[in-house]
């Protein structure tokens, strides 16, 4: 037992594997490791999630307005109806407790079982929602029109845009009213396939789109007197709190932002890695596209699998859309808190809040508002049910068994 000892002392792994040579490994550097060790943003992660439950509240309102009966439901088919519209983590009788202020329960007289309904503050924020979008027609064009131009053939898949209809403000029925109404702008290929119309050569010449970036290197030329060298490639950089700068990390973002790259409203035949320049050229460029896509958006985020279906007509086959992202942690952010990923534009929040609104996002702020005031009794919610109390004691003061009889002896004494 002692020489046993001595040996397994002096071989610490043991003494038939003292003379085997020891590997070890590289860390691995992948799109799953880099989103793990990520600097997080809690406020956007905060947004993100604010912003997933909101999105559960409207899918259920569809599901509710779609019914012919009214616009309630009961309880027991909510609860059947809740994993369908995205409800998983919580039951749908939790989710209603949870915002008194969006879902108002009563009693069905008739079949005297748990029903739900929207309240009217809601509702009338829902309608505003979508006034506003048929107001912003234009605009709305606009947006689709910058789409099919960044395009490399000029075309876009209807159900890729059908996916993030809500973030680029588009209303439910848009293929009908922007894209065949406006017949001299947009041509309908197939059921699914739209192209954007070139004008001939008799007319005017078509308006040449420049990408939303453009505005910040102008800024940063006039203003700070950088070189055009320094700023006509350039993307503005702003890094979460805690982001640890390695050595050699600020020369090469220096090269990066100086390296020059097709633009994604200039036109290419072929976008590939040999036509656009070499390898970091080609994904600068879909850094570029991603950038523009993403100013196109109400809040200026959206979900990283929608922008997957993107990629074929934008020509960015080539790229890892996730670990493109996460390559550039000082323009774009990933939230994945939830079971859904959301990328952020960094540039256009400021602690958590967007910087430039519109019409639409403010209604949308008002939704989530009123999502997030969560069971505080205010001054509103306490008058609706005190008038819900009255109607109720008025009713069962009314309504008594036998009161049918009343107006029969009344009509018997008048004889």
């Amino acid at each position: 037992m002692r020489i046993l000892h001595r040996f397994t002392t002096q071989f610490t792994r043991g003494p038939f594997t003292a003379a085997t040579q020891t590997r070890f490994k590289k860390p691995a550097n992948t799109a799953q490791t880099r989103l793990e060790t990520r600097t997080r943003d809690l406020k956007l992660d905060l947004l993100a999630f604010h912003h997933r439950r909101l999105a559960l509240v409207l899918s259920l309102h569809t599901l509710v307005s779609a019914k012919k009966r009214g616009p309630f439901i009961s309880l027991n088919l909510l609860s059947r109806w809740a994993p369908h519209a995205g409800l998983k983590t919580l039951t749908a009788g939790e989710f209603l407790r949870k915002y008194p202020h969006v879902f108002e329960v009563f009693t069905d007289p008739v079949r005297r079982n748990q029903c739900c309904k929207f309240t009217p503050n809601f509702v009338q924020l829902i309608n505003l929602e979508n006034e506003t979008l048929t107001l912003t027609e234009h605009t709305n064009v606009v947006k689709i029109k910058k789409i099919l131009s960044m395009s490399v053939t000029r075309r876009i898949h209807l159900h890729a845009i059908r996916l993030i209809r809500r973030e680029l403000g588009l209303p439910e029925n848009f293929r009908d009213s922007i894209i065949k109404k406006h017949h001299d702008t947009f041509r309908m290929i197939d059921a699914e396939t739209f192209e954007l119309i070139e004008p001939n050569e008799n007319e005017e010449a078509p308006v040449v789109f420049s990408a939303e970036v453009e505005k910040w290197r102008e800024n940063e030329f006039e203003q700070k007197w950088l070189s055009e060298f320094e700023t006509k490639y350039a993307f503005p950089i702003n890094f979460p709190t805690g982001f640890k700068i390695v050595r050699g990390f600020k020369e090469k973002l220096k090269n990066w932002q100086r390296l020059s790259y097709v633009k994604p409203y200039e036109k290419i035949e072929k976008v590939r890695v040999r036509t656009c320049g070499g390898v970091d050229r080609y994904e600068k460029r879909a850094v570029g596209v991603i950038h523009e896509l993403l100013c196109l958006t109400v809040e200026k985020m959206v979900e990283v699998e929608r922008l997957v279906h993107f990629k074929k007509d934008l020509g960015l086959e080539v790229v890892n859309l996730r670990e493109l992202i996460l390559k550039h942690p000082g323009i774009f952010y990933i939230s994945t808190r939830g079971s859904y990923q959301f990328v952020f534009l960094r540039e256009k929040y400021c602690r958590g809040c967007l910087v430039e609104t519109d019409a639409v996002f403010d209604v949308r702020r008002k939704m989530l508002e009123l999502m997030l005031l969560g069971c505080r009794n205010t001054r509103i919610l306490k008058e609706q049910q005190d008038d819900g109390r009255c109607v109720a004691n008025e009713e069962t003061v009314t309504r008594r068994d036998g009161d049918f009889v009343l107006p029969i002896l009344e009509c018997q004494f008048r004889k």
